[in-house]
């Protein structure tokens, strides 16, 4: 599965850049007002933070919500008190673009994250043209040159890199880039079976000083207690977000 969405991406991007040199991409990204300070927005806290998700649907659970107005669900998200929006950019499986994430962008102050199957210089690019100031780097969907080119290009366009680990390899790939922002997705995107123990058992392998982000497997608010008691700084989440309402289930999250 992870194979076909990467190859999908690298498809719809080869397409987009047919119509948008990379040329053009890159002046649209200096053009951009300074992305905001992720790092900052995520810091550790007296309360675990919620990067909150526009998701529409996905290969393991299909249609999720039509999210006909994905700025107004932003704001909502900002409402409840979600630290960071992220955005579902792939457009095959997930039903998210581009446009969704200009549009959130322009409707709110907190930071964005493009989510989306990044392996080559051009997305990069088209992220920062967009308004992303985070871009989401998976470790498994890359080999450690790559990862850490991507890394370095994130950096040098002002971004943060969300660096995504599935296994304790992984981890340790994060952490040689000098990752600050590291996430351990419950779900195995190969298989896309989840994992609801894997951030325990990988948790004490992040370094010092990088921010904790737990990923997937989240449906209630003992989900997220469960990430917090267990070390996470940050929890990102889609699903029980986009198919309930918003603001109290958020409420219910941040009050663990």
């Amino acid at each position: 599965m992870l194979t076909q969405l990467i190859a999908g991406a690298v498809a719809d991007a080869a397409a987009r850049r047919a119509i948008r040199p990379l040329a053009e991409v890159e002046r649209a990204a200096a053009a951009r007002a300074p992305a905001r300070d992720a790092l900052a927005a995520l810091a550790p806290a007296a309360r675990v933070k919620i990067i909150a998700e526009i998701k529409r649907a996905s290969p393991s659970r299909g249609r999720l919500s039509d999210i006909a107005d994905p700025a107004a669900l932003a704001a909502r998200y900002v409402q409840g008190g979600a630290s960071a929006i992220s955005v579902l950019t792939e457009e095959r499986k997930f039903g998210g673009s581009l446009a969704d994430l200009e549009t959130v962008r322009a409707a709110v102050d907190v930071p964005v994250l493009r989510k989306d199957f990044i392996v080559e210089p051009y997305q990069v690019f088209e992220a920062r043209a967009a308004g992303a100031d985070l871009i989401l780097l998976m470790a498994s969907a890359l080999d450690q040159a790559d990862l850490g080119e991507l890394y370095r290009l994130v950096d040098d366009l002002g971004m943060t890199a969300l660096v995504e680990a599935h296994d304790a390899d992984e981890v340790a790939r994060a952490a040689d880039i000098g990752a600050k922002l590291i996430g351990i997705n419950a779900r195995n995107l190969t298989t896309f079976e989840l994992d609801r123990r894997l951030f325990g058992r990988l948790v004490d392998l992040v370094p010092d000083g990088a921010i904790k982000v737990a990923e997937s497997a989240v449906s209630s608010a003992a989900d997220v207690a469960r990430y917090r008691n267990a070390g996470a700084d940050v929890v990102l989440i889609g699903e029980a977000l986009v198919t309930a309402d918003p603001i109290a289930t958020l409420a219910e999250f941040l009050a663990v």
